[in-house]
């Protein structure tokens, strides 16, 4: 009798006592650890934590999913959701739905190189690679100072969403693409122009310094020490950018910029489902296609360059005559999306409308600080925060059960499960929730429930990758004990990886804490929903304090969450 049956037939209840029946039991233990769990005690403290946190959340979204089965809604969504059957497909709509994929795809670009132009020179001026009394051990005040507010102004680009700078552009310069351009150029300039400093200041310093040293400019030293060791990430987080601002051109024609967006909120309006079902294939075909581009781009950044990838996924890159062609055919891209977008440069950068901008600012000081109005503000901070931590804490559930599935070996259920979440995470949260609303109405419910969904095919791709990159030695040695598939999973594969899943959850709560704030604009509750209301009356002291409670609310959770991936990572 090996020593795993002498466990189950000669456990501590069989009555046999002496020394030969402890052996056995730490034999056992020894080649079956799963069934004694020394950590279960911590566990079932987690459990009990997470169902006393999770109970005020579902409170404060109001989150009563039965109320989906209600007869009423029930009829609603099933009569919209039929007409996904029969997509429109004539050519008048497919005639129009291409002129405005077109300018979707240019506000994205010409966002994305306006933002570019904004990032590169604070990127410069944020790292103190390029500083020349940093080379002695301690920068001077001045320049100390002055990168420290360059950080500061990268901050606040980046913690407004773009959605946000478009509601604020539109009262300026009016309805149109040249809101959504500038609305994208504001907020990825801030996440570019972080994202440079970091690179920057992670590249090897020898070349940068021994240049500077010897005399050479700051211009010399960055284009001769600094960028030839990073010049493939810098390029390659660029792409990747492009490919996010596609995503966010489609959002923005909620407010009024144009493109797919926009038809897609008046036929979601309209109940048009038919049109809403060509709408969404076209746009997850667009989103599948700039994602191709943008992986085929990115390369892996090695163990020699330290750290990881900047991105999770990266790809194999292409050859060097392939990567050229793909840019020169990006520029090209770039110059015809200048060329055919109705923008009025004149009017969006020139003299007036800067002192526009100046007036607009000027309304919004000094902020709204009338208790009752402030009280009003906590509640909506607080279901933003709920939004953001239930719909985070849903999706990191469904995303690992589907990524069991995504991390199979080939096969069918392997190709669904991923095709699942392409397309769950094509569609932006905005599109899910305006969506959502037909079925759950007005509130913070289908904003937690937009989250979830698009959160569910991001954290699910990513998990599934963690999962097939576990090493397998562990499991392995299960398998050998006698250990069931499921066994295996959790006692093997599961605790090497979590550290991992847990940081790609902490890091989707940090983009979903930006997501829910701008929800509210389609009626779906939080910091959004009063943003927008007081933005159309025109209630500009009320406004600022919303975007402060809104700043103030995603760095807390930026602190947090990087606090707790630190604390995992070490």
């Amino acid at each position: 009798m090996n020593a795993g049956s002498a466990e189950r037939h000669d456990g501590p209840g069989s009555g046999r006592g002496g020394g030969g029946g402890t052996d056995r039991a730490l034999s056992s233990t020894a080649t079956a650890p799963w069934r004694r769990d020394p950590a279960a005690a911590r566990r079932l403290g987690l459990v009990v934590a997470a169902l006393v946190v999770l109970w005020p959340l579902l409170v404060w979204c109001e989150f009563r999913p039965w109320a989906l089965l209600d007869e009423r809604s029930l009829r609603a969504t099933m009569r919209f959701a039929g007409q996904f059957l029969t997509p429109r497909v004539d050519l008048e709509f497919l005639t129009m739905l291409a002129a405005d994929t077109w300018r979707t795809v240019a506000i994205a670009t010409v966002g994305l190189a306006l933002a570019w132009v904004i990032a590169v020179p604070l990127a410069l001026l944020a790292t103190a690679r390029l500083s020349v009394s940093a080379l002695s051990g301690r920068m001077a005040a001045g320049p100390a100072a002055l990168r420290w507010a360059v950080r500061a102004v990268l901050i606040v680009l980046r913690s407004v969403p773009e959605l946000v700078w478009a509601l604020m552009l539109v009262r300026v310069i009016g309805l149109g693409p040249g809101a959504g351009v500038l609305a994208i150029a504001l907020s990825y300039g801030g996440m570019l122009g972080k994202v440079y400093a970091e690179i920057l200041e992670s590249a090897d310093a020898a070349p940068t310094q021994a240049l500077l040293r010897g005399g050479a400019g700051r211009l010399q030293a960055l284009l001769f020490g600094a960028l030839p060791s990073c010049s493939e990430e810098l390029v390659s987080y660029t792409v990747y950018r492009w490919e996010c601002a596609i995503r966010s051109s489609v959002v923005l024609g909620f407010v009024g910029a144009g493109g797919l967006g926009q038809q897609l909120d008046n036929a979601t309006k309209m109940f048009a489902g038919s049109e809403v079902a060509t709408i969404l294939l076209i746009f997850i075909a667009l989103v599948a296609m700039a994602d191709r581009i943008s992986a085929w781009l990115r390369p892996a950044r090695t163990a020699g360059q330290g750290g990881e990838s900047r991105h999770p996924l990266s790809a194999r890159p292409p050859a060097r005559w392939g990567l050229r062609a793909l840019l020169a055919a990006l520029l090209a891209l770039l110059v015809m999306s200048v060329v055919t977008l109705p923008l009025r440069w004149g009017e969006l950068l020139g003299a007036g409308a800067l002192a526009e901008m100046g007036r607009f600012l000027a309304e919004f000081f000094p902020p709204q600080l009338a208790p009752d109005f402030l009280g009003r503000v906590g509640q909506g901070a607080l279901e933003t925060l709920a939004m953001s931590a239930l719909g985070s804490g849903l999706a990191a559930i469904a995303g690992l059960a589907v990524a069991l599935l995504a991390s199979r070996p080939p096969g069918p259920l392997r190709w669904a499960s991923r095709l699942l979440l392409n397309a769950l995470r094509s569609v932006p949260e905005l599109v899910w929730a305006s969506l959502l609303l037909v079925a759950a109405g007005l509130g913070p419910m289908p904003g937690t429930l937009a989250l979830a969904l698009h959160t569910t095919g991001v954290l699910g791709r990513l998990m599934a990758e963690a999962l097939e990159n576990a090493p397998p030695q562990t499991a392995q040695a299960l398998r050998w004990a006698g250990a069931s598939r499921w066994q295996v999973f959790a006692f093997a594969t599961l605790p090497q990886a979590a550290p991992q899943l847990l940081s790609y959850t902490l890091y989707r709560w940090e983009n979903n804490i930006r997501a829910a704030t701008v929800l509210g604009v389609v009626g779906a509750g939080g910091l959004g929903q009063m943003l927008s209301l007081h933005l159309s009356l025109f209630q500009m002291r009320e406004t600022c304090t919303v975007l402060l409670a809104m700043l103030m609310l995603v760095m807390a959770v930026d602190a947090c969450s990087y606090a707790a991936r630190r604390r995992l990572n070490h």
